[in-house]
This record gives C-alpha cells, sequence and structure tokens, in this order.
C-alpha cells in the first residue's frame, strides 16, 4: 500500500480536505484506484453530537457513519463509498485501547501513549486502508490520509508520532507527505512571505517527519521568486505536482498520463455559465455556508445539469417571522436541523411557497415542517406540531421514533442508508429516480440487461454508437436507497386524514414492520384488513385472531396539485455526485425553470 499523507501548517482551515480529495482525483485520473482517510484529533467519538456552527455539516455515510464534511468531499471527487472506520478520531482510538485494556490484552503492561496509542492508530490506518472502497475487488493502490488540524497542536501529537513511525516501516518508496501551508502577503508592503510556512516545515521535521511537497495558500499566485526561495529553505522540489508524488511512491512505471477531460469540461462548462437560478435557502444554521455544504454541492450539481449558475438567498429561519414576509426566489430548500429555533420561519416558508405554486423542496426537518404547516392551514389544526417541538400537542403529526433514544444523543438516530419503496409508479420522484436500462438490438422481447448512466436531460444525448448497439427503454423507480439522520417522523396515524386533504405520501419505509399490538378472540377463518394506514395483518389460530399491527412511516410526500412540492425523510445531498446530480435536487431546478413537465415526457417516451 503506498500512502499520501496531508498536513497543515501555520493556520487551521487552509483547504487540506479539498487539497487531500483533488490529490486523489489526480491519481485516479492516472489509472490508480484511491482510498482515503481523515483523521481528526478530537476526543469525540464522531461528529454526530458537535454542533454545525463550529464544526460545519455532520456527514452520513451508507455505514450509518457520523463523519467530519471533508469525508463528504472524498465521496464527492472520488465517486467512493467510505465507511465510518475511514475517519479516525481520538475519542475512537483511546475507546479501543481502553477497550483492550479491561480486557487484559496487554498482558498487566503499564499502558501509555507510545506504544500502545500510537500501534492503535497504525494498525487502524493499515487496516482500514485496504479496504475496497470503490466496488471493486482486492485494496486500492494508494491511501490518501488527512490530518486535520495543525503541526504543533498538543492533541495530534500521538498521530504524528504514529505517521511517522509508519513512514519508517513501509519505506520513503510508499510514502508521500504534502504539507498544506499559508503564504500571507502583508498589506503595505505586498510581498509574499515565506517564513511562516519555514517555521511550520521545520517544526514538521522537529517531529520527525519531511515533507516532500508543497502546497501553498496566498491571497495571489505564487511569484517565481517565491516558489524558489519555498523550494531552497524547505527542500522540496519546484515541478509538476502529480509527476513529484508518483515518482516519490515509485508509480511512474505503472500510472498513465492523467485523463482529467472530464473535470476539465465541467470546469469549462461553468466557467461559460451566463444564466442563473434564485433559490431561497431558510434553514437555523445559514451563518456558517459549510453546515450545508453537501446540500450547496447538491444545488450546484443540478444547476449545472440544466446550464445554470446557482443563486442562492441565505435566509436564518428565525428571522422570518412575519406573516406577510415575501420569498423572491424561484424556489425554497428547508433543510435539515434540529431544535425548535426557527420553526415559525420555516412554516411561514412553507405555506408561501406550497400557496403560491413555487417549487419546494423539504428535507428531513423539511419534510416535517411541511406536513405540520398543511395540518395547520389546510386541516384547521391550529396546534398540530412536532413532538420535538412540543410535547403536549393534541396533534402530533410528527413523533418520536420508537427506536430512539431519549438519554443518549450520540449514534441514537435512524442513521444510514435505508430502502424506501415507492407506493404508485405515477409520482414524480419515482419518476425522477427512474433509470434507462438496455436491450441488444438483436434480442426481440428478451429481459431487461444492464443499467447505463444517461446523462440528466435523456438519451438523446447519448452517443450515436450507444443508440445504434442497443434499444434504451426507461422506467420508473420502485424504491431508492437513500441515506437517513433524524429522530422524528411523520406520525402514520394522521396519514389517513392529511392524504384525504390532498397531501400524498408516495414513499414508505422498507420493512413495514414497526410495532406489534394486541390479541383479540374471536371464530373467524381469514380477514386481511385495511385500517386507515394501518396494514392489519389476520394471524388464525384454533380459537384466537392474532392482530398485528405493521406502522409503515411515511418518508416522501408530494402535493399532486402543486407544479413541484416534495419533502423527503432521507438526505439526498448525500449522493449527489459531479456529473450525476441528486435526482430531486433535478427536479427542484427543473421545476423552477419550467422545464420538468417536458423533461418528464422526454423521459417516459423514451429517445
Amino acid at each position: 500500500m503506498k500512502y499520501v499523507l496531508v498536513t497543515g501548517g501555520v493556520v487551521s482551515g487552509l483547504g487540506k480536505g479539498v487539497t487531500a480529495s483533488s490529490v486523489g482525483v489526480v491519481l485516479k485520473a492516472c489509472g490508480l484506484r484511491v482510498t482515503s482517510i481523515k483523521i481528526d484529533p478530537y476526543l469525540n467519538t464522531d461528529a454526530g453530537t458537535m454542533s454545525p456552527f463550529e464544526h460545519g455539516e455532520v456527514f452520513v455515510l451508507d455505514d450509518g457513519g457520523e463523519v467530519d464534511l471533508d469525508l463528504g468531499n472524498y465521496e464527492r471527487f472520488l465517486d467512493v463509498r467510505l465507511t465510518k472506520n475511514n475517519n479516525i478520531t481520538t475519542g475512537k482510538i483511546y475507546q479501543s485501547v481502553l477497550e483492550k485494556e479491561r480486557k487484559g490484552d496487554y498482558l498487566g503492561k503499564t499502558v501509555q501513549v507510545v506504544p500502545h496509542i500510537t500501534d492503535a492508530i497504525k494498525n487502524w490506518i493499515e487496516s482500514v486502508a485496504v479496504i475496497p472502497v470503490d466496488g471493486k475487488e482486492g485494496p486500492a493502490d494508494v491511501c490518501v490520509i488527512e490530518l486535520g488540524g495543525t503541526v504543533g497542536d498538543i492533541e495530534s501529537m500521538p498521530f504524528i508520532e504514529a505517521l511517522r513511525q509508519l513512514s519508517f516501516s513501509v519505506g520513503p518508496d510508499n510514502f508521500c507527505l504534502i504539507h498544506v501551508s499559508l503564504i500571507p502577503v502583508l498589506g503595505v508592503v505586498g510581498e509574499q512571505k515565506t517564513k511562516p510556512t519555514q517555521h511550520s516545515v521545520r517544526e514538521l521535521r522537529a517531529l520527525g517527519l519531511t515533507p516532500h511537497l508543497l502546497a501553498c495558500r496566498s491571497a495571489q499566485p505564487l511569484l517565481e521568486n517565491t516558489k524558489e526561495k519555498l523550494s531552497q529553505f524547505c527542500h522540496v522540489p519546484n515541478q509538476n505536482a502529480h509527476h513529484s508524488i508518483l515518482k516519490q511512491l515509485n508509480l511512474l512505471s505503472i500510472a498513465a498520463p492523467p485523463n482529467l477531460q472530464a473535470w476539465t469540461k465541467r470546469a469549462e462548462t461553468y466557467d461559460n455559465l451566463k444564466n442563473s437560478v434564485r433559490i431561497a435557502m431558510v434553514g437555523k444554521y445559514v451563518g456558517l455556508a459549510d453546515s450545508y455544504l453537501s446540500v450547496v454541492k447538491a444545488l450546484l450539481h443540478a444547476c449545472i445539469a440544466c446550464s445554470l449558475k446557482p443563486s442562492i438567498d441565505w435566509i436564518a429561519a428565525s428571522d422570518l417571522e412575519d406573516e406577510s414576509a415575501k420569498l423572491n426566489a424561484e424556489c425554497v430548500l428547508v433543510p435539515g436541523g434540529f431544535g425548535d429555533r426557527g420553526v415559525g420561519g420555516m412554516i411561514l416558508a412553507a405555506k408561501y411557497a406550497r400557496e403560491n405554486n413555487i417549487p419546494y423542496l423539504g428535507i428531513c426537518l423539511g419534510m416535517q415542517i411541511s406536513v405540520i404547516e398543511f395540518a395547520r392551514s389546510v386541516l384547521g389544526l391550529k396546534r398540530a406540531n412536532s413532538n420535538e417541538f412540543d410535547s403536549e400537542t393534541p396533534n402530533p403529526v410528527v413523533i418520536f421514533m420508537p427506536e430512539g433514544s431519549r438519554t443518549h444523543m450520540g449514534s441514537t438516530m435512524r442513521l444510514g442508508s435505508r430502502r424506501t419503496l415507492f407506493q404508485t409508479p405515477d409520482c414524480v420522484t419515482s419518476k425522477l429516480y427512474g433509470d434507462y436500462f438496455y436491450i441488444p438490438v438483436d434480442q426481440s422481447g428478451g429481459s431487461y440487461g444492464h443499467k447505463v448512466i444517461i446523462p440528466p436531460f435523456g438519451a438523446a444525448f447519448c452517443p450515436a454508437t450507444c443508440r445504434q448497439l442497443v434499444d434504451l427503454r426507461y422506467r420508473n423507480a420502485e424504491y431508492v436507497d437513500e441515506r437517513h439522520r433524524h429522530r422524528y417522523e411523520v406520525n402514520p396515524e394522521a396519514i389517513g386524514v392529511l392524504e384525504e386533504a390532498g397531501l400524498k405520501f408516495v414513499g414508505k419505509d422498507e420493512t413495514g414492520k414497526r410495532m406489534e399490538v394486541g390479541f383479540l378472540s374471536i371464530r373467524i377463518k381469514l380477514c386481511i384488513l385495511e385500517l386507515y394506514s394501518l396494514s392489519v395483518v389476520c394471524h388464525v389460530t384454533k380459537l384466537d385472531l392474532k392482530f398485528f399491527c405493521f406502522l409503515r412511516y411515511p418518508q416522501i410526500l408530494e402535493l399532486p396539485s402543486h407544479p413541484f412540492y416534495v419533502g423527503v425523510q432521507f438526505h439526498p445531498e448525500f449522493k449527489s455526485r459531479p456529473g450525476r446530480p441528486s435526482a430531486l435536487f433535478l427536479g427542484l431546478i427543473l421545476a423552477a425553470t419550467k422545464q420538468l413537465e417536458a423533461y418528464l415526457n422526454t423521459h417516459q417516451n423514451g429517445c
């Protein structure tokens, strides 16, 4: 296994995550398989209980891991699916070591930072690095590791020592260190200063690690004399970055020239876009854009697919309290969140979008908000609410999930990838999630073959050779797998009255087996009943009829009378990719630009 380590110096927030992701993209473009690890030196076990204002969004993985937002960058850049073990924290390391100590695995030895903590770090890295994350067999060629924080932080010292030992054990041909640093420009003089970077590199060397490359952040492009000074005093080459990495890792003989045509085309397309679409983002944490990083990226992916630039109006939900307030935007998005702050403003936003036929997408809390607003405004239930905001509400349209914990916060929600089953194939969401399949042209009446990736605007944009070789057919999705992170869900007992009023729940959870109730003694042969939204299955014995009620919790809602009014309990933004936008975000932008109906008709009618 080859390792690329990315560290940071001088100040935090220089872009180590983007640097690590970009390095991974270049290596992947050279034909190499890449995986990633993020090291966070904080004592938290994971990012699940951390404030978005302090640490940005919590990114959720397929396996339910609540991790640092940089793992979202890795997944988007590299198009891989990571696991929660790809995020290492001090809390995880110490927890694993203390568990071993309690079991007696250290045979009575004194447990110390060196060697026990450092050995645990090395073992964790080496074991996770060989786990395939790209859907192929066998380990990756290169593992890119990002060390969070700044060199010199006291909490990162055990990781620095462990990585020093790792570099020695794997050998110089298998280890490359890239140091991200700041080159400040003094306002008065206008000179690029290299001294902070020199000091940072010197401190890194004192800890036993020598950088092979520098990635420098500055307000202006680095001057040639600045590069030469850094090269001379920090002992790094001033040459092509990817060539230096491949040379250090002894991969020049097997790596192909980097093929970055897709990324280059994507960047050029964005730079040449002239038109934009205005999006009202009504959220709780708009003071820090990183709080909704994946949502912003998903909007960007969808807008580029529609040849538009996103223009986001950041609206603090807590400031939107006036009933007469207007949202001067072409669509409205209410993202996830926790707590009752700003709920009133979100309800007003959902109401304004519904009453004025403005395309609306509610994610997680945003879906629950749309249900509360509908119950209050349409059904006249003025005190309709979520148990999260009002535990005494007489009309709890959103309730606490029975499997959740009220005493522990970390990893006690519904987390990770879950399957949602569409209740009808004719709903807008099912159509958006649909995909193309092909049948070879020399077969007639055969079964569907492989799924194929089609550009967002349909098969007409496929190469002519593709259309000649296959008979492309489109079908609506029967289910969708998306990632969840929530403690509350729409009350299934309220579904019947909500649907009678026009709100349709078109997607429900995969099992339908969430609660078991009661018995009834009666002589009867067989009975299968539907009681509102409760699927009641009768199990017959000789004397007793046992009723098992299986609650189906709604995951997707639509308002059929509206151009685009969709709420989802899951987080579709986590699986959006450049060139492959999330279906729901694409639908929102298409609806905002009056293209949704034509888009759906094109897909339904084939090429």
